[in-house]
């Protein structure tokens, strides 16, 4: 690590978090070191998986043009006109020597990320500092601010209106980081639009759904698993047992059991 980037290391624990949205140890420390970077001429790279907010903390350090390090001749072309740039995408670049040499002629700070592991002999040509992201399934705490800002866009999508400040209960809700912010904002908004649709909303697109899927043989024999999953599934979460479920749905347990048995790969991770 080069003695600027020591320093800058050691002074980032004393710099307020702004913008950045920031709760757990791991990216309150990204979001100080990108705040102290602001006031400073040091190109830097941001890497992490897809999703994890390499963007948004770049745009955090500076409103510069982006530019995607795929397009090489784009990025070249910027370098003449802008002092800065974000360059997304740094390791699909796909001539480091010829931008090193343009550098050298138009010398512009980088502000560059990367979701790919790239060769420290290059990252080192190029950057003085590096930060890492980490994914959000590493971050709980940033999961489920994340999730509570996601819950709120949606409330002034689908409803037109501002939402009180104070936090949602989102404990009934599978929150996905699988593709970190990606999947996380899906899971959110797909639970909001369905705890506010009303019944002919669900049954529209129900038959949109079949719409598209019949025109074959035996179609609604086939589909019948559309209803069948997510009645079974309710009916565990609510009653827990398939003595209950049977009582309360009116079901025969050998008929239960068998829908079961011939569903059985939509609850892997439901044991009923």
């Amino acid at each position: 690590m080069s003695a600027a980037a020591d320093t800058i290391t050691k002074m980032a624990s004393a710099v307020a978090t702004t913008n950045f949205l920031a709760c757990s140890y791991a990216s309150k420390e990204a979001g100080r070191l990108a705040n102290l970077l602001k006031n400073l001429n040091l190109s830097a790279l941001i890497t992490g998986e897809k999703g994890v907010g390499k963007t948004t903390l770049a745009q955090n350090i500076t409103d510069a043009a982006i530019v995607n390090g795929e397009n090489l001749n784009a990025l070249l072309s910027a370098l003449g006109s802008n002092s800065v740039l974000i360059v997304k995408n740094f390791h699909k670049i796909s001539n480091y020597v010829l931008l090193k040499e343009a550098l050298k002629a138009n010398p512009t700070r980088l502000i560059a990320t990367s979701n790919q592991k790239i060769d420290e002999k290059i990252t080192d040509i190029f950057f003085g500092i590096k930060i890492t992201i980490p994914p959000l399934s590493e971050r709980p705490e940033d999961v489920e601010a994340l999730a509570q800002k996601f819950y709120k866009e949606a409330h002034m999508l689908f409803l037109g209106e501002e939402r009180e400040r104070e936090s949602v209960d989102l404990s009934g809700i599978e929150l996905d980081v699988s593709l970190n912010s990606y999947s996380l904002k899906r899971s959110v908004y797909t639970a909001f639009v369905v705890e506010n649709f009303k019944e002919h909303e669900m049954l529209n697109l129900l038959e949109k759904f079949f719409t598209q899927k019949i025109g074959g043989g035996d179609d609604y024999r086939k589909l019948l698993y559309v209803f069948d999953v997510p009645m079974l599934r309710a009916g565990f979460t609510r009653f827990h047992s398939q003595l209950a479920i049977s009582k309360n749905f009116g079901l025969n347990r050998n008929t239960l059991r068998k829908k079961i048995r011939e569903l059985r790969n939509f609850f892997k991770n439901q044991v009923i």
